[in-house]
């Protein structure tokens, strides 16, 4: 059986909460074996030196860190990071970069290593709403997505991210934002984490 390294993301920008945080800890809850878990700041760069950490620390064979996208319905691992930091808000630290690259002189993109179509194929198989995603964005979730696979690239460590919907318990903060029960997202991260082990 495979490690695997599972991070989320602390709450950020005014909100209460954070689904990936939610699921790490029912995850850290269950004691799944060979799972270890981390949950990062919201920060550009920070947050993928911390992960950087972790995997150099633990030795994981697989890396898994979770964001929350709102306005998505689906559960969506993604295919690609982007060598491109751009803030349309600021991130918990008040950084807010305006098209700057991740690392200069980095490749402009990044593939993941995680089987992403095998993932959203288990993920529907158990009818949870899941898809391929092709855009990370440009704030600190594709920012940490990029590090990592930087880090990663020429090791032997698949790593990747997956996006989730905002919880039920956000509707107040997001009113009109799609959301999806915390315990399904759960469920299908806990999927994810058998196909990769």
């Amino acid at each position: 059986m495979k490690n695997v390294l599972l991070t989320g993301f602390e709450p950020f920008h005014r909100a209460s909460s954070n689904p990936t945080e939610e699921i790490v800890r029912i995850i850290e809850s269950e004691k799944l074996p060979n799972v270890m878990t981390g949950v990062l700041p919201v920060e550009f760069g920070r947050s993928g030196t911390l992960a950087c950490q972790l995997i150099d620390e633990n030795k994981p064979d697989v890396v898994i860190s979770l964001g929350q996208a709102e306005g998505r319905t689906d559960i969506t691992p993604e295919k690609i990071a982007i060598n491109l930091d751009h803030g349309r808000i600021p991130d918990n630290a008040g950084n807010m970069p305006n098209n700057a690259a991740i690392i200069q002189g980095g490749p402009d993109g990044l593939f993941s290593t995680l089987p992403v179509e095998d993932m959203v194929s288990a993920l529907n198989i158990e009818n949870l709403p899941a898809s391929i995603s092709y855009s990370a964005g440009t704030f600190v979730c594709n920012n940490l997505f990029y590090l990592i696979q930087f880090h990663c690239k020429g090791k032997s460590i698949q790593s990747g991210f997956v996006h989730v919907p905002l919880m039920e318990s956000q509707a107040s903060e997001f009113p009109g934002m799609p959301t999806l029960d915390i315990d399904k997202m759960a469920t299908a991260i806990k999927i994810i984490l058998r196909l990769v082990q």
